[in-house]
């Protein structure tokens, strides 16, 4: 059987490796290489923007519609006597008893911290656990695969509290450090401990995707500072609403302080907004709460089985394998199903993913960006329906392709 061997110079594939968002139903023209394959649009997918769970909240209709006056939320200040002073009452409230309802995470005697979306937080995390500072930067590691924006996102500032250090399973320097440990795993959807394990070491945990719809609810966790997105919780990611579960209050103090540097605190109007939705989300009274988290495994569940399916078909191609656990908060045995597929090319002769898939017009991102081998992807399974069943098309084209050694 003849294999295809597709190598393409990085340089020439430029603008369409980088990761801003390109509209599904722009197509760009298509030079004539694999036409039979090519005919179409790009597909984005290497961020998860997860537009897939818009038909949900559109079936919604008025029951999470906010009216905003214009005399509303003019001040910075929501209540100077908290610790996260400009964190909306109605907000927090939400987070608590969602949090209560999910029994995903504790929030009792925990502070709430909100921010724009978990990246403001996560920089506020590493200035909290890092200031005033030391003779040495605090080296920041993560365990491969990690969530490809971790070294970019601690190096930006060049700061010199803290620096990306890489690996947490090779890292063996001295003194204090700090580990992310994300749950499930972004970008291969596997649950995660801490690697390093020493008494010098902080840790943050990001739980951006420890929601019904992802994966099963096995503990109601208690770490000591713990991220949250409302973008991957309720699919609303356009708001740039996050949330840090605080133990300590000289690092809800410090997180605060770095929001209050840098943008002054965070939207009302965002967190009007959501407040309302995980509100609803909440309120079993309403069942909106149950519908959603039923819709969104419902979603995952069947957008996984197609994909396996399609795979399976030949031995290009293969993904991790999970195993069903017990979901407290649905009362079943299930298997996850992460926001992300992480794709692993079986072919020797294909060396980079990322630009074979780009080739045929499917943008992932590629494994040296988690610190993998560059013979993985990662490919969002959060967009809408239409970019989804592409995607299948595609990879089943590709897989009949080289079957049959064309």
């Amino acid at each position: 059987m003849k294999t295809m061997t597709m190598k393409m110079p990085r340089d020439k594939l430029a603008p369409a490796l980088s990761h801003s968002h390109t509209s599904i139903y722009a197509s760009p023209k298509d030079d004539g290489t694999n036409s039979n394959l090519c005919s179409g649009p790009f597909l984005p997918l290497s961020r998860g923007d997860p537009t897939g769970f818009k038909p949900f909240w559109k079936s919604v209709g008025d029951q999470c519609k906010v009216t905003i006056d214009s005399s509303d939320f003019m001040s910075y200040l929501t209540d100077v006597q908290k610790v996260c002073w400009f964190l909306e009452k109605d907000l927090e409230d939400a987070i608590r008893k969602l949090h209560q309802t999910v029994g995903n995470a504790k929030t009792e005697d925990r502070y709430i911290v909100v921010g724009t979306g978990s990246t403001q937080l996560y920089q506020a995390a590493l200035y909290a656990l890092t200031a005033p500072g030391g003779p040495e930067p605090v080296n920041v590691v993560s365990a491969v695969p990690y969530y490809s924006s971790y070294s970019e996102e601690t190096n930006f500032l060049r700061s010199a509290m803290f620096k990306w250090a890489g690996n947490a399973y090779t890292f063996d320097k001295e003194g204090p450090y700090i580990e992310l440990v994300t749950m499930p795993n972004n970008p291969d959807g596997q649950v995660r401990d801490p690697v390093v394990n020493r008494y010098d070491g902080k840790l943050i945990h990001d739980l951006a995707y420890y929601w019904p719809q992802y994966t099963p609810i096995t503990t109601q966790v208690d770490y000591d500072i713990m991220l949250f997105t409302f973008s991957k919780s309720m699919g609303h990611a356009g708001s740039r609403i996050g949330w840090a579960v605080v133990k300590d209050k000289d690092v809800a103090i410090k997180m605060t302080k770095y929001i209050e540097l840098s943008s002054i605190g965070v939207s009302r109007e965002s967190q009007h907004r959501a407040a309302k939705i995980l509100g609803a989300v909440s309120d079993r009274s309403q069942c909106i709460g149950a519908d959603f988290f039923r819709f969104g495994k419902s979603l995952m569940a069947e957008r996984w089985r197609k994909f396996k399916e399609v795979i399976s078909c030949s031995r290009l191609f293969s993904v991790p394998r999970y195993m069903e656990e017990y979901c407290q908060f649905s009362g079943e045995h299930i298997e996850p199903h992460p926001a992300f597929a992480w794709l692993k090319c079986n072919n020797s002769h294909i060396e980079d993913l990322e630009i074979f898939l780009r080739g045929y017009k499917i943008m992932g991102r590629g494994g040296s960006m988690f610190g993998a081998d560059p013979n993985h992807v990662r490919v969002s399974m959060l967009g809408d329906e239409e970019m989804f069943n592409l995607l299948l098309k595609r990879l089943s084209s590709i897989q009949d392709t080289i079957n049959n050694g064309n």
